[in-house]
């Protein structure tokens, strides 16, 4: 029988199921619309998409940097809680989800991988239950934990002519850098990209801050300036002081070197580092940043349910 896409897109707003399975079921259902709606709840389909609306901050990151230090990537599959993060089969899928990047060259150099382009990626056959894509796994992954579990973030960088990757996980596997740099020995390179977890900085270099950002640090710097009433000449040499002061708290090479603070990171490579030692770019992923995580009100849910 036919099946229009007024019928599916109805199962869909009913369930939230993607429309595939919507057109499928009713096919099985013979246009059935209750009937439907039962095949994809035995499916888990229907429990996963509701499931889809809660918030997953938790989670862990996957990694991997090859031996030649040519290429690395990172991949932050979330989940609701920390204790189905612990569990072998999220532990193992994150790995084995970083490795189907990793192998995926198509994906080039993408410091920030569009993560619907790696759900559409088959399933590789080591996930636990793998079936169809990866968006169809985690839609089966979520079923079964009862916990919506999603694929966030990936990046996958290919080092340039001359530099290396060094790869820097923090206990637990939930702040990962992949750190690009010329020059630098192993420890060296380690130290730097254990700088980069710790303190978060978001440009490796001035060079790479977007002439945007700088601009509008600057613009706020000349209003806090012009506020304390100084003369135009006084006025931009506070801007100066100021945007120099941002630089050494978000640029990489700017900062405090962690071990030595007496000392900035950019010097610490100039005597650390061979010939030409440079830091050239990093990826910092730390599972959950940038989600806002509901807290509960237990008062204000008992006082909800007694209305």
């Amino acid at each position: 029988m036919t099946i229009t896409a007024e019928q599916v897109k109805a199962l869909r707003d009913r369930t939230g199921a993607g429309m595939m399975d919507c057109k499928t079921a009713l096919i099985e259902a013979g246009g059935d619309m209750e009937a439907a709606i039962d095949i994809l709840r035995k499916k888990g389909l229907a429990q996963a998409a509701k499931r889809a609306g809660r918030t997953a901050s938790e989670g862990l990151i996957g990694c991997h940097v090859s031996a030649d230090g040519r290429t690395g990537v990172m991949v932050e599959v979330n989940c609701e809680t920390d204790f189905v993060a612990k569990t072998d089969d999220f532990r193992k899928a994150r790995q084995i989800l970083a490795e189907a990047v990793f192998a995926h060259a198509a994906f080039g150099d993408a410091p920030s991988l569009d993560p619907e382009a790696v759900k559409a990626l088959a399933a590789p056959s080591g996930l636990p239950g793998a079936s169809g894509t990866i968006a169809d796994w985690l839609k089966a992954f979520t079923a079964k934990t009862g916990e919506n579990t999603q694929l966030r973030r990936a990046a996958r960088i290919a080092a340039g002519p001359g530099a290396s990757l060094t790869l820097y996980a923090h206990t637990g596997d939930k702040n990962v850098v992949v750190l690009e740099t010329t020059g630098c020995d192993e420890g060296l390179a380690k130290d730097l990209a254990m700088q980069v977890a710790a303190l978060a900085p978001l440009y490796a270099t001035r060079e790479t801050v977007p002439p945007k950002a700088l601009e509008e640090e600057r613009e706020i710097a000349r209003a806090k300036a012009a506020a304390a009433g100084k003369p135009a000449n006084v006025v931009e040499k506070m801007v100066e002081g100021m945007v120099n002061k941002w630089f050494g708290e978000v640029v990489l090479v700017d900062q405090p070197f962690v071990k030595d603070d007496a000392k900035k990171v950019s010097q610490v490579v100039a005597e650390r580092g061979g010939p030409g030692a440079r830091v050239v770019r990093f990826v910092r992923l730390k599972v959950g940043e940038g989600v806002e995580k509901k807290t509960a009100d237990l008062a204000a849910d008992v006082a909800a349910l007694t209305k």
